[in-house]
C-alpha cells in the first residue's frame, strides 16, 4: 500500500478533503492489500469454512447451522448472525440466490450492512480538538496514541500529547519515544501525578501554541474497576472546564483477541463516559476477527480505527467493505 493511498484514507477520516475521485479504485486496492495481508489469521480461520458451506445450493439445514456456528465461533454475535443467516436463508428458499460465489458475494454484502453506517470520522471542527483514549490495560492504547499522532502530524496538523497514563513509567517513555519520532509535543509529569493535572495541562498548552489537536493518554482499567472509572469520568471533567464540550472524541480501545469480552468492556466504558468509537486492535493474532461486526450491531458504537499489525501503517482508517473482503472472501 502506497503512502498516498494511506494518506488520503487519513484525509477522508478526519474529513481534511473531500473522498478522492480519480484513482480511487487504485487506492482502495492498495489499502485492502494491506489490510488481507495483516488479516490472514482471522480470514485463514473463518474462510475456507464458508467457502466450503458455499459450495452448495445451501438447502441443507445442517448448512445453516453450520454457517451460524462458524460465524458464532468469530465472534460476529448472535443478534448479526441471526440476522445475516436468516436473510440469506429466505432468499435462497425464495430463488433469488444459490450457491457459489454469487451466494458469497451477498453474504458479504449482509456483513456489511450489520457494520455500516455513515463512513466513520473523527471531526476536527474545534481549535483545538480534543482527542481522549480509553480502554484496558495491555489492548494496544498507548501505541495507537502514538500512531495517531504521527499520522496526524503528517497531514500538517500541529498536535499535543497528553501522557496522563501517570500509573505506568514505562507508558510516559513509550509515548516520549512516539512523540519525538513524530514531532510532536509531549506534555508530561512524575509517575504518580494526577491524571486529570496532566490533561489540563496538554490542553492549556496546546491553547497557547495555537495546536489543531491534543490526544490525552489515560491510564488502563479493567471496566469492573469502580474507582478508576469514577476518575477517569474526573479527567473527563477536567478536560470539560478547560474548553466547553471538550472532549471531542472518546476512543475506545479494543484488543480483538479478547472476543466477546469486548463487548462487556464497551458496555460498561460506555456508562462510565461517553464512547464515540473504537479501536479494534490486535485483529492479526486472532480468528474472532467478526468482533468488529457484533460491535456496530450490538452496541451501535462505530469501529473507526483498526490496528493489525506492529508496522506503522498498520493502523488504518476503518472500511467495512474492505474488512469484509479481507476476513470473509471465499475465494
Amino acid at each position: 500500500m502506497s503512502e498516498d493511498a494511506t494518506r488520503e484514507a487519513w484525509a477522508e477520516l478526519f474529513g481534511l478533503e473531500p473522498p478522492p475521485t480519480e484513482g480511487d479504485t487504485k487506492r482502495r486496492r492498495g489499502l485492502f492489500s494491506r489490510l488481507k495481508e495483516n488479516l490472514s489469521t482471522p480470514r485463514q480461520a473463518i474462510s475456507p469454512q464458508i467457502a466450503g458451506i458455499f459450495e452448495g445450493k445451501l438447502v441443507d439445514s445442517d448448512d445453516w447451522e453450520d454457517l451460524e456456528d462458524t460465524l458464532m465461533l468469530a465472534d460476529v454475535g448472535v443478534a448479526a448472525t441471526t440476522s445475516i443467516v436468516g436473510q440469506l436463508r429466505v432468499e435462497s428458499d425464495e430463488g433469488k440466490i444459490v450457491g457459489g460465489e454469487q451466494l458469497g458475494s451477498r453474504f458479504r454484502e449482509l456483513v456489511v450492512e450489520e457494520m455500516a453506517g455513515e463512513p466513520p470520522r473523527i471531526s476536527l471542527e474545534h481549535r483545538p480538538t480534543v482527542i481522549m483514549m480509553v480502554g484496558v490495560n495491555g489492548a494496544g492504547k498507548t501505541t495507537t496514541v502514538g500512531k495517531l499522532s504521527h499520522r496526524l502530524s503528517e497531514l500538517g496538523l500541529d498536535v499535543v500529547v497528553g501522557a496522563g497514563d501517570t500509573f505506568r513509567a514505562a507508558a510516559i517513555d513509550q509515548l516520549a519515544v512516539w512523540t519525538d519520532r513524530a514531532g510532536v509535543q509531549l506534555v508530561r509529569q512524575a509517575p504518580g501525578a494526577d491524571p486529570g493535572a496532566v490533561a489540563f495541562d496538554a490542553v492549556a498548552a496546546a491553547q497557547s501554541r495555537g495546536a489543531d489537536v491534543v490526544i490525552v493518554d489515560t491510564a488502563g482499567r479493567l471496566q469492573t474497576q469502580k474507582n478508576l472509572m469514577e476518575e477517569l469520568r474526573k479527567v473527563v471533567g477536567v478536560v470539560g472546564k478547560a474548553i466547553k464540550g471538550a472532549p471531542h472524541e472518546v476512543l475506545l480501545t479494543l484488543d480483538a483477541t479478547t472476543g466477546q469480552n469486548g463487548l462487556s468492556q464497551a458496555r460498561l466504558f460506555s456508562e462510565a463516559v461517553d464512547i464515540d468509537g473504537v479501536v479494534l486492535t490486535k485483529i492479526d493474532g486472532t480468528a474472532r476477527g467478526g468482533i468488529a461486526v457484533a460491535i456496530q450491531r450490538e452496541l451501535g458504537i462505530p469501529v473507526k480505527l483498526v490496528g493489525s499489525g506492529e508496522a506503522l501503517e498498520d493502523l488504518q482508517p476503518f472500511d467495512a467493505e474492505l474488512f469484509a473482503e479481507a476476513i470473509f472472501a471465499t475465494d
